[in-house]
């Protein structure tokens, strides 16, 4: 595994639970909101985090910790990402998984597998718009669609969600995004926070508190469940 880093603690990312984040380096998408540009580009373990240190940290935090977030850049890139999980579900942790959906392949044999507790994955726009907000042109959004339908009829328990950025998202796309999943039990929009480290320049924005409102209202249409991430 190529991993870049680990937050040692969260009790945000994985709900319910008090656990940490490992990210993995490497990603096939260049959102240009993306606030990991150094995990995205970076390819090599060089200034990462060795994975024997990493399952160390994780012997000493066994009965301290309740679960694993793998995060990325996107895990499922990773050749040895089956392997890993089950290291860490071995040693008694839930594991979390966050993805984008674009092996849909390695995502079913990760759910399959019995060592993914939940996963988290992100639906970046509307089908048309897709391949704009991902940086890649030529993206072929079935690979996406394919990805909700495994989550769907796996069992195991899952979110999705949506970073919403202007000019990137405009509320009335939120019921065309919402009909792509109107099963989910949960979905978050979230709002775009510059964080000083993106994939490309300027001109992104946060959506203004009236429009988030009304992307959160054109989302219940379909799913009335869903939240502002941070307000549940």
């Amino acid at each position: 595994m190529v991993l870049g880093g680990i937050q040692k603690l969260t009790l945000l990312d994985y709900p319910g639970l008090v656990a940490c984040t490992v990210f993995t380096v490497g990603c096939n998408m260049r959102c240009p909101f993306c606030h990991n540009a150094a995990l995205v580009s970076h390819t090599d373990a060089q200034g990462g985090l060795d994975e024997e240190e990493f399952f160390a940290f994780l012997r000493k935090r066994r009965g301290i910790l309740d679960g694993v977030c793998v995060s990325g850049g996107e895990p499922t890139l990773q050749p040895d990402i089956e392997n890993f999980v089950a290291k860490i579900k071995g040693m008694g942790f839930k594991v979390k998984l966050d993805t984008n959906g674009s092996f849909p392949d390695v995502l079913r044999r990760l759910l399959e597998s019995g060592n993914i507790d939940y996963v988290a994955m992100d639906l970046k726009n509307i089908p048309e718009r897709y391949g704009m907000t991902v940086g890649i042109a030529d993206f072929d959004v079935a690979r996406v669609i394919e990805s909700i339908g495994i989550i769907k009829e796996s069992g195991v328990d899952y979110e999705f969600r949506t970073t919403v950025v202007s000019p990137l998202h405009r509320a009335s796309d939120f019921e065309e995004i919402a009909r792509l999943i109107p099963f989910a039990p949960r979905y978050y929009l979230q709002n775009f926070v510059d964080s000083g480290d993106l994939v490309s320049g300027g001109g992104l924005t946060e959506l203004g508190e009236d429009e988030l409102a009304k992307a959160l209202e054109n989302t219940r249409v379909i799913i009335p469940q869903a939240k502002i991430r941070g307000e549940e």
